[in-house]
């Protein structure tokens, strides 16, 4: 079956009302077992015409991506990338730090009228975003988020490449930190690094060897948890430096 084709349908609706800056948003690297969670946040101009094969980033090959990225910042009005850190990821949880990074990717475009998120309705981001429209499959259905998706994939390939060769062995320039039966092996053989996530599952389970039961999506914690103590906050400047060795 052939990938589907995003259209502008949902930022047209908008335009046609005179809400112009409309933001698509799309998250990467929520899966894997290690590196930071990065989302991006793009905005075209009313009108446009869609950039050929731009569509969800995970239906297009490495060099697809590379050569759409930069065609995706010349058109786009403004574009927002942002981070969580592995600090952030292991206290937060992922669901929680993905948010994160994408209100921090939001801040970043120097204002929007509305904002297109892929996924499900996300508590109190309103709060955070202002108005905002969640669509299922959205990289897959929504022009700007699947532009999103693809800057969002390189920025993050492109860190877990400088911090394959930090930490070499462990193979992130190929798998970008997934848990890959070689990542798997090297996590044997050479241990943990800083920038592992260390309450995620497939980690415990490498290390210790037996099947335990941990859910990564667990909602309990407050939201409140969102403000930062000042060590989270120092590790949150590392993720903005390793972001502006490749944006």
């Amino acid at each position: 079956m052939a990938p589907l084709v995003p259209s502008l349908r949902f930022e047209r609706s908008f335009w046609r009302t005179g809400i112009e800056r409309v933001a698509g948003v799309d998250e990467v690297g929520v899966a894997p077992t290690c590196g930071a969670v990065v989302a991006a946040a793009v905005i075209m101009r009313p009108g446009c015409h869609r950039i050929p094969n731009v569509r969800d980033s995970k239906t297009l090959s490495a060099l697809q991506r590379e050569r759409l990225a930069p065609l995706i910042r010349r058109r786009a009005v403004a574009v927002g990338v942002g981070a969580a850190s592995v600090v952030e990821i292991d206290r937060l949880n992922i669901y929680h730090a993905t948010h994160l990074a994408m209100r921090r990717a939001i801040a970043r475009l120097g204002g929007h009228d509305h904002v297109l998120v892929d996924g499900n309705r996300i508590h109190g981001f309103e709060d955070h975003v202002g108005p905002y429209t969640a669509i299922v499959d959205g990289d897959a259905k929504a022009y700007s988020i699947a532009c999103a998706s693809v800057v969002a994939k390189v920025v993050r390939d492109r860190m877990m490449g400088l911090l394959a060769e930090r930490y070499p062995g462990y193979g992130w320039e190929r798998n970008q930190g997934y848990a890959t039966r070689e990542h798997r092996a090297a996590v044997r053989r050479l241990g943990l690094t800083p920038f592992h996530r260390r309450s995620f599952l497939a980690l415990q389970r490498t290390l210790a060897g037996d099947q335990i039961a941990f859910d990564l999506f667990d909602e309990e914690l407050d939201l409140a948890e969102l403000e930062m103590p000042s060590a989270v906050q120092f590790d949150a400047a590392a993720a903005e430096r390793e972001l502006a060795a490749v944006d």
